[in-house]
């Protein structure tokens, strides 16, 4: 390939563009952004948190009015039977009377002992569900502060050119000829063009034979010469 000398540096950039684009690789994610997704995730799981121990809430309270509904009516019937017995002569109602108003008795000493657990617990769940919504609520400034600090990371990251304008760009600067046989060779090999480092080649990495290099070496400076093994152009000169 004939090439001027002040060119070879962009043919040798044009080829490391092309490998850099359909380089397969994971795309990398930033310290910051990886403190933003795991912050993001443990707001998920404090607001699940919080979210149940609402419910706990909900639950007993409601357990607790069931409570409160049922003394109730049994305090009626309690006072229903015994304005009964008042006015009852009859012995066998009378029994049937005072059995009721033992039996409402009893089950009002239940419902006010089982009262005084239900009152006991919700204390305890009030607090689990004050700490997990203080806990939701610190995530989120987290949260907050994660994606700030991500928002200044990417403001202050350099601007990438994107990789279509700077192939545009070198293929602007080079010959016609020298193009075309550039995308015969990289259609070949899928390199093109490689790094020389004196020894081998950075296309396929082989280390060169003794008269490979001599060739390579010699070569006129007007003229881009070629891997003995790979076929790449192999530029010489990238100062």
């Amino acid at each position: 390939m004939k090439l001027n000398p002040a060119l070879h540096k962009n043919l040798l950039e044009l080829a490391n563009t092309f490998r850099a684009t359909t380089a397969v690789s994971a795309p990398k994610t930033s310290p910051e952004q990886a403190a933003a997704d795991a912050a993001v995730a443990e707001l998920s799981r404090n607001r699940d948190a919080a979210s149940a121990a609402q419910m706990a809430v909900d639950d007993m309270e409601n357990e607790i009015l069931r409570i409160q509904s049922d003394e109730r009516k049994l305090r009626r019937r309690k006072k229903d039977g015994q304005d009964a017995l008042g006015a009852e002569t009859d012995e066998n109602r009378r029994r049937d009377l005072n059995h009721d108003v033992y039996t409402a008795k009893s089950r009002i000493a239940d419902l006010m002992s089982e009262l005084q657990e239900a009152h006991n617990e919700i204390h305890a769940l009030r607090n689990n569900r004050d700490l997990a919504q203080s806990r939701v609520k610190d995530t989120e400034r987290k949260v907050a502060e994660a994606r700030a600090a991500v928002e200044e990371a990417n403001n202050a990251a350099p601007a990438t050119e994107d990789p279509a304008t700077v192939i545009a760009r070198l293929e602007e600067k080079l010959p016609a000829e020298a193009l075309a046989e550039f995308y015969e060779q990289r259609l070949e090999n899928g390199v093109g063009a490689a790094q020389f480092n004196g020894r081998s080649c950075s296309g396929c990495a082989m280390v060169l034979p003794a008269s490979g290099i001599s060739d390579i070496r010699n070569t006129p400076k007007d003229e881009v010469p070629q891997c003995p093994e790979c076929g790449s152009y192999l530029i010489t000169d990238i100062s």
